[in-house]
């Protein structure tokens, strides 16, 4: 049995932090982007936006095995419901992102586009072009982006609300620098 934790050490903040930092810079890049029309073939912000969709999938599986093989309890200070309420999310989370990059790569791959990632490493096609799914594939692509932003922005809140309402340095857990204090625990 692996023994839980009681704080995450660098590498969960390191993990959680670039995460955070790619979703930051890959939202804007994925709404700005111009219309994608049929027949059109990825450009540099397409490869862009695809080349950072695949390093998050690859964030995402080092942080699930992470978190899974360094597992940091659960705050004692919180009620059920709450400890239950953010596992819950953070799991979501892990399965959202893995959804989302995932539908985007299938897109690309029906669209037919031959993608790179970064221009160095070509990506393999997930299917062969079909043109005939690639707009339902686009929707529930950009469904899942939707759906994504709003779990953030529920986490984000929940953090917050912790931090500012009930002050339990709840949110000091995963801050880069901070660690919560020992009389709090």
């Amino acid at each position: 049995m692996i023994n839980k934790r009681l704080q995450y050490g660098a590498t969960s903040k390191v993990l959680h932090w670039t995460v955070v930092a790619l979703l930051i810079l890959q939202f804007p890049i994925g709404w700005l982007m111009p219309d994608i029309k049929r027949g059109a073939t990825p450009g540099a912000a397409m490869t862009l936006h695809i080349s950072i969709g695949i390093l998050l999938l690859i964030l995402i599986a080092v942080r699930f095995v992470w978190r899974l093989t360094h597992p940091v309890a659960a705050e004692k200070s919180l009620p059920q419901w709450q400890r239950v309420a953010a596992e819950g999310v953070h799991w979501l989370l892990y399965g959202l992102i893995f959804a989302t990059t995932m539908s985007g790569w299938f897109f690309a791959s029906a669209r037919g586009w031959a993608i790179s990632w970064f221009y160095v490493v070509p990506l393999p096609m997930l299917m062969s072009g079909d043109p005939t799914i690639d707009q339902d594939l686009g929707r529930y692509h950009h469904n899942l982006e939707t759906a994504l932003i709003i779990l953030v922005g529920a986490h984000v809140l929940a953090a917050l609300v912790h931090y500012f309402y009930y002050r339990d340095r709840i949110l000091h857990r995963m801050l880069p620098l901070l660690a919560p204090d020992k009389a709090g625990q």
